[in-house]
C-alpha cells in the first residue's frame, strides 16, 4: 500500500510538472520571458523554506552541512547553469508548443551520461539505443516537413557561418531548438546537483539556486523587457503555479514520495511529464502536432525511458 501511495504521489508530481509548460505559455501572455522566470523562482526558492525549517527541526539541523564556503560556491554555480537552461525554455515556448517543449526537454535525460562520460563514467548500451530513438523522434517532432532544403544545403550553410534565426526557420522550428539547448543545460544541471547533493542539503541547495536564477533572470528582465504592474497581475495565475506548485508543492512531493518508491519505477514514473505536457497543450492551449509529432512523440518517450531506466538503476 505504501508503494501505490508513493507512485501516485509521483504521478501528481509529474502531472504538475508537465501542466506547468502551460503555465510558461499563459504567463508570457502578459509579461516577458524573463521577468516570468524571475519571479516565479524567486516564489520557488521562498516555498521551500518551511519545508527546510521543518526537516532541520526534526533532524535537529541548524546550518549546511559539510564545507560552508563550498556549497555556497557550487549552489551559485548551479544558479547560473539553471538561469541559463531556464532561459532558454522560456524563451523557446515563445516559438513553439508547450507539448513540444516537453518532450524536448526531457531530453536531458539521455545527455546526462554522456556528459558523466567526460568524467570517465561508461555509457550503457541501452543508453546509447535510447539516445538514437529519441534522436530519431526529436527528427519526426522538430523538423519541419515542409523543408526545401536539402542536406547539403544544410552543411553548406553551417560552414558559411551564415546562421541566423531565419535560416534556421527554414528546417527546424526555432523554438524547438532553443528548448533543444535548454535541455543541455538542464543535463549539466542535472550533473552538478548530482555531486553536489552528496555533500550538502539538497533542499537548502535548490532554494539558493532559485534565488540566484530568480536574481539574474530579473536583473536581465530590467535591461530587456517593460515591467509592468497590471501585467504581473495578469499574469499571477501561471505566475503562482509555476514558481508556487511547480517548485515549491512539487519538489515536496518528490521529496516524500521517493522515500517509498522503486527508483527505477519512479524515474520512469516522473518522465510522463512530457505526456501531461502534450495533454495540457492541447487542452488548455489548443495545440496540435499531428500525426508526425505524436510518433515522434512516441519515438522520444522510448528513448527517455531506455535511457532513464539505466541511468537511475546506476546511480
Amino acid at each position: 500500500m505504501k508503494r501505490y501511495k508513493s507512485e501516485a504521489l509521483l504521478l501528481l508530481t509529474a502531472c504538475i510538472w508537465g501542466f506547468a509548460f502551460v503555465a510558461q505559455r499563459k504567463g508570457m501572455d502578459h509579461i516577458g520571458p524573463y521577468t516570468y522566470n524571475g519571479i516565479r523562482f524567486a516564489i520557488g526558492s521562498l516555498s521551500l523554506i518551511p519545508l527546510i525549517l521543518h526537516l532541520d527541526k526534526v533532524n535537529n539541523r541548524k546550518k549546511l552541512e559539510g564545507n560552508y564556503l563550498q556549497t555556497i560556491i557550487f549552489s551559485c554555480i548551479a544558479g547560473v547553469i539553471l538561469f541559463l537552461g531556464a532561459s532558454f525554455q522560456q524563451v523557446g515556448l515563445l516559438y513553439t508548443e508547450a507539448g513540444k517543449a516537453g518532450f524536448i526537454t526531457g531530453l536531458y535525460v539521455v545527455i546526462v551520461p554522456f556528459i558523466a562520460l567526460i568524467f570517465g563514467r561508461r555509457i550503457d548500451s541501452k543508453v546509447l539505443t535510447g539516445a538514437v530513438i529519441a534522436v530519431f523522434g526529436l527528427y519526426f517532432l522538430s523538423i519541419t516537413g515542409e523543408s526545401n532544403i536539402a542536406g547539403d544545403e544544410i552543411f553548406k550553410l553551417i560552414r558559411s557561418g551564415n546562421i541566423n534565426s531565419e535560416n534556421i526557420k527554414k528546417f527546424v522550428n526555432y523554438g524547438d531548438l532553443l528548448v533543444l539547448i535548454c535541455a543541455f543545460f538542464f543535463a549539466l544541471h542535472v550533473v552538478l546537483i548530482g555531486w553536489l547533493s552528496n555533500k550538502a542539503d539538497p533542499l537548502k541547495i535548490s532554494a539558493l539556486q532559485f534565488a540566484i536564477c530568480s536574481f539574474l533572470s530579473m536583473g536581465y528582465a530590467l535591461h530587456t523587457e517593460t515591467i509592468e504592474m497590471a501585467g504581473i497581475i495578469n499574469a499571477a495565475v501561471p505566475i503562482l503555479y509555476g514558481g508556487l506548485f511547480s517548485v515549491g508543492v512539487a519538489y515536496t512531493l518528490q521529496v516524500v514520495a521517493q522515500k517509498g518508491a522503486d527508483p527505477s519505477r519512479a524515474a520512469i514514473i516522473l518522465s510522463l511529464e512530457s505526456v501531461f505536457a502534450v495533454i495540457g497543450g492541447i487542452i488548455f492551449l489548443g495545440e496540435y502536432i499531428g500525426g508526425r509529432g505524436f510518433f515522434g512523440c512516441g519515438l522520444m518517450l522510448l528513448g527517455i525511458l531506455l535511457a532513464q531506466r539505466k541511468h537511475k538503476m546506476d546511480s
